[in-house]
């Protein structure tokens, strides 16, 4: 990868980021939550970890996964691909452009949104790896989705089941009430889950299921990565 290459790239596409206003004010949505919830903590009581974490999943979704994905889409509807694949840049080096635009903004949003929830639990080395390999996931899910996509129109179909699926995950608990029901079991094995499971007394396990959804998504984005390759070439 080329450095030069990766921030002019960086550069560009934080411009469009800025300029689009569906992908701008995405940025908007775990704040305005986070403004919802911010009272909910108040005085001594410390805000629950499964709320801080719906704050994380909706952003992760929100923003890393559909920036990243309507990015990429945008490049197949214009038929700009092509081009910057036919450049001196490697397809790794427009991917890691692209990615570092919407790990910043969700940076951003999250911390603005801590700051608003004023969330005081300690962030432990298990669950900062935790909250790498979530990011890593849903990135790896919406380069995936961007690329084998053909229209921005088209990544909505994806994106919704998405955020409620992954991004949403605690809200399945207000529509299931039921923690023996098998939706709720299965749930349980779920991105988001583990990362609220690192706050509790459970490292080893909840980390190993995170790092096998990792592991699927990074097999996902290099089957969706060699099929846009050949695409390409056709």
């Amino acid at each position: 990868m080329n450095t030069g290459r990766i921030m002019a790239i960086f550069e560009k596409d934080l411009k469009e980021f800025t300029r689009n206003a569906m992908l701008f004010t995405t940025i908007l949505l775990p704040i305005i939550l986070a403004f919802m919830y911010s009272r909910m903590g108040g005085g001594e009581e410390a805000l629950p970890a499964m709320l801080v974490y719906l704050i994380v999943g909706v952003a992760f979704s929100a923003i890393l996964c559909s920036g990243i994905m309507t990015m990429m889409a945008e490049e197949n509807e214009k038929n700009t691909l092509r081009g910057l694949m036919q450049s001196p840049a490697s397809m790794l080096d427009i991917l890691a452009g692209k990615s570092l635009v919407v790990v910043l903004m969700t940076a951003v949003s999250l911390i603005i949104s801590f700051l608003i929830m004023d969330v005081a639990f300690e962030w432990s080395i298990a669950s900062i790896g935790g909250l790498i390999l979530l990011a890593l996931f849903f990135l790896n899910v919406g380069i995936a989705v961007g690329l084998t996509v053909d229209s921005v129109a088209t990544t909505s179909v994806y994106l919704l089941p998405i955020m409620f699926i992954f991004g949403f995950t605690p809200m399945i608990e207000t529509v299931v009430p039921d923690s023996d029901h098998f939706i709720r079991r299965l749930t349980d094995y779920l991105p988001l889950y583990q990362n609220i499971s690192l706050h509790g007394e459970e490292t080893t396990v909840p980390l190993l299921i995170l790092l096998a959804w990792t592991l699927v998504s990074f097999l996902y984005v290099t089957w969706a990565f060699r099929k846009r390759m050949s695409d390409e070439v056709k």
